[in-house]
C-alpha cells in the first residue's frame, strides 16, 4: 500500500502502541508468528517464484534454492533456537558483590524499519524479518519499487498473514522512502547500495536510531597457482553469472597468478558453455538484468580491456552476455565501480603480496575469495586482508549459513544477521545487577583510612566470581 506521510507516521504510532501493550515480548506470540511466516512461504511458493521470474527471469530452480529453501531453513534454525535465545542469561562479577545476582536480559528494540532491495526480493526481505520477529519486534517493510511484481506479492501476502500493528507493508518509490526514513524508529536495517547507505544513515542520525547496513563493493577473487583449475572455474563462474551477476557477493573481479591466468579463462570459459550452451540468451538457466537503467550503466562498463567471452547484448530482452574482460586498467570504469552484473574483469599479478596490496588498496569489500590449496598463503590471506566474509577455494557459500554472521566492515556495511545474528540484530541485551542480601560492602564515603582495608577492597572488586542465581 501506498500512504502519505501523514498515514505512514499513523502506522508506527500504532505499531508503537501494539508493541508496548506487550503483544510482541510473549515467546508463544513470537513462535506463532515464525510458524505462520514459514507457512506463508511453503503455500505460496509457486506465487512468489512468479513473481520473481517475471521481475528477473530467474531461473525457478535457482529461484528456489537461493530464495524459499534458504528462507525455509532460517526460519526453522530461529524456532529450534528461539528458546535459548530469549533466556536471559547469568554473568560473573567481582568477589566483592557476594549475594548478588548478575544477568542479562535480550529485550526488543520496538518498532523497526527494514529496507530490502531488488535483486534477492524475498530472501534479503524475510531474512532479517525472521530475527526481528524472533527478537519480539514489530516491523515496517520496505521492498524494492525496482522489483514491482515481487514488491506486490509481498504486500499481500503479509496483509493475509499478520496483523498490520504487527508487521506491515509500505510499498513506492522515492515519494515513500523520504518520508519514511524522517521516522523516529527504533531499529533499521538496509540493505542496498553503499550511496544510499549513506543516505540512510544520515537519516537515522537525526532520531540517533540504531542502523544495520548490508552494502557491497567490489568483492576480489584470487586465485593464486592452483591446480585443479576446473573445479576453481566452475566455482568461481557459478558466483559470478548467478542472477546474471546481480548479487551483492559476487566475484566482481579476478586476480589471477600470471602463471595460470590463460588456463584459468580457457576453464572458465568451458564452465560458462556447460552451463549455459553455446548461446546464453536461448538458455532458460541464465537470468536477466533487472531494468533497462541497470542495462545501459552494464553496456557501459563493455568499453575497457579485451573481451575473450562474451560481449553481446539485448536491450529489448535486458539481456548482457556471461562477459569475461582481460587486463582491463585500474581506473577503466570497469575497475573503479561496483559491477553488479554479468561482467567479469581478469586482472594478472606476480606474487600473492602483490594482489594482497591491491585489494587493500580500495575500500574493505563485502566479501573475500581466495583459491589456494598451500595453508600458509591462506593464512596469510586470512591474515593481511579484511572483508565482511571469506570463501576459500569455492564462492557464494558463506551466505548460507544459518551458523556464520554475515555482514560487511567499512564501505560494504555495518552488522551482521543470519541465524543467532540476526536475532542478535534487532536485540538490546540489558544488563540487569540484583543486590538480593543485606550484605552491604563499604564503597561508599566515608572511605576507610586503612591501607590494609582499602587494599584488600580493590583485590575483591578485580577477582570475578559467579553470581548467585535463583536456580
Amino acid at each position: 500500500m501506498v500512504l502519505s506521510p501523514g498515514e505512514i507516521a499513523e502506522l508506527i504510532q500504532e505499531q508503537r502502541l501494539y508493541f508496548h501493550a506487550g503483544n510482541t515480548r510473549d515467546i508463544f506470540f513470537r513462535r506463532e508468528q515464525l510458524e505462520r511466516l514459514r507457512e506463508m512461504v511453503r503455500q505460496n511458493q509457486d506465487r512468489i517464484t512468479q513473481a520473481v521470474v517475471e521481475d528477473l527471469h530467474k531461473p525457478p530452480f535457482e529461484m528456489f534454492a537461493s530464495e524459499i529453501a534458504f528462507l525455509r531453513a532460517e526460519v526453522d534454525f530461529a524456532l529450534k533456537k528461539l528458546d535459548c535465545w530469549t533466556n536471559p542469561s547469568r554473568v560473573k562479577g567481582p568477589l566483592l558483590f557476594l549475594g548478588a545476582e548478575c544477568r542479562v536480559h535480550p529485550e526488543p528494540y520496538g518498532v523497526v524499519l527494514i529496507i530490502s532491495p531488488w535483486n534477492y526480493p524475498f530472501m534479503l526481505l524475510f531474512a532479517p524479518l525472521i530475527g526481528a520477529i524472533a527478537a519480539g519486534n514489530c516491523a515496517i517493510l520496505k521492498p524494492s519499487e525496482a522489483s514491482p511484481h515481487s514488491s506486490h506479492v509481498i504486500a499481500e501476502l503479509i496483509s493475509e498473514t499478520f496483523d498490520p500493528r504487527h508487521i506491515a507493508v509500505l510499498e513506492g518509490g522515492m515519494e515513500v522512502n523520504e518520508p519514511l526514513l524522517q521516522q523516529d524508529f527504533d531499529y533499521i536495517f538496509f540493505t542496498g547500495s553503499t550511496s544510499v547507505g549513506k543516505k540512510v544513515l544520515t537519516a537515522a542520525a537525526e532520531h540517533l536510531t540504531p542502523v544495520t547496513l548490508e552494502l557491497g563493493g567490489k568483492s576480489p577473487c584470487i586465485v593464486d597457482e592452483f591446480p585443479r583449475l576446473r573445479y576453481a572455474s566452475r566455482r568461481i563462474a557459478f558466483g559470478k553469472w548467478l542472477n546474471a551477476g546481480q548479487t551483492c557477493i559476487a566475484p566482481d573481479y579476478l586476480l589471477v597468478h600470471r602463471d595460470i591466468k590463460q588456463r584459468l579463462l580457457d576453464e572458465l570459459v568451458k564452465a560458462v558453455h556447460s552451463f549455459y550452451g553455446p548461446d546464453p540468451q536461448r538458455s532458460r538457466h541464465y537470468a536477466r538484468i533487472i531494468n533497462g537503467s541497470h542495462f545501459a550503466r552494464l553496456s557501459r562498463l563493455l568499453k575497457e580491456g579485451t573481451i575473450v567471452l562474451g560481449g553481446e547484448s539485448d536491450a529489448d530482452d535486458l539481456y548482457i552476455a556471461p562477459t569475461i574482460i582481460d587486463e582491463p586498467g585500474w581506473e577503466a570504469p570497469v575497475m573503479r565501480e561496483e559491477i553488479f552484473g554479468p561482467i567479469l574483469p581478469v586482472i594478472s599479478y606476480r606474487e600473492l603480496d602483490e594482489a594482497i596490496e591491491l585489494v587493500n588498496a580500495g575500500p574493505k569489500p563485502l566479501a573475500l575469495y581466495f583459491f589456494s590449496e598451500d595453508r600458509r598463503k591462506q593464512q596469510k590471506v586470512l591474515r593481511e586482508t579484511s572483508a565482511g566474509g571469506v570463501c576459500i577455494n569455492t564462492t557464494m557459500l558463506q551466505e548460507s549459513m544459518q551458523t556464520l554472521p554475515f555482514g560487511g566492515v567499512g564501505n560494504s556495511g555495518m552488522g551482521a544477521y543470519h541465524g543467532k545474528a540476526s536475532f542478535d540484530t534487532f536485540t538490546h541485551y540489558k544488563g540487569v545487577f540484583e543486590q538480593r542480601l543485606p550484605l552491604d560492602m563499604v564503597l561508599r564515603p566515608p572511605y576507610p583510612d586503612s591501607k590494609l582495608i582499602n587494599g584488600i577492597l580493590q583485590r575483591l572488586l578485580l577477582t570475578g566470581r559467579k553470581c548467585r542465581s535463583r536456580g
